[in-house]
């Protein structure tokens, strides 16, 4: 028998079973960093990005949002969540954009997948809609911040 939880003992992927699991509130924090070259940041008009296409963080907040509510729809073996809580920051921290995205739950599975689509979405937007001024837009340390709830509890060290 195969020791990978998305496999079965036929070596075939699979769905993780979580029927005997119990219900309890759960929390994922995700965040992204979009590093914004002069011609981005020369766009900077107080806490957004002035661009043609609109306005860029508001625009990269919905989109995380939507990603992360579809996130079972991107990632084959994710299980649905209706998410009871997504909420997208971004802040500027000299010349990076930080994105935080941080999902709640009340399920039997936890969101820590929900919580990184969303702040990769956000990025991705970001870069869309800020290439016409510059390609040089690089997304860098996408990772899992802290989740809780379920079997553990996890906390990043900075």
């Amino acid at each position: 028998m195969s020791k990978l939880s998305h496999v079965d003992e036929k070596n075939r992927p699979t769905m993780v079973d979580v029927s005997h699991k119990s219900v309890s509130a759960r929390e994922a924090v995700a965040r992204a960093i979009v590093r914004l070259p002069a011609p981005v940041l020369a766009a900077i008009d107080g806490d957004e990005i002035a661009s043609k296409k609109g306005p860029v963080f508001a625009t990269a907040i919905i989109a995380g949002v939507m990603a992360a509510k579809k996130t079972h729809e991107l990632i084959p073996f994710c299980h649905p969540l209706g998410l009871e809580k997504c909420d997208v920051s971004i802040a500027l921290d000299g010349s990076d954009a930080i994105i935080e995205c941080r999902c709640k739950v009340q399920h039997k599975t936890g969101v820590e997948m929900e919580a990184l689509t969303g702040a990769s979405i956000a990025a991705l937007t970001i870069y869309d809609m800020c290439k016409a001024l510059s390609h040089d837009i690089v997304i860098q340390d996408t990772r899992l911040v802290s989740k809780t709830g379920g079997k553990s509890d996890f906390s990043s060290n900075d």
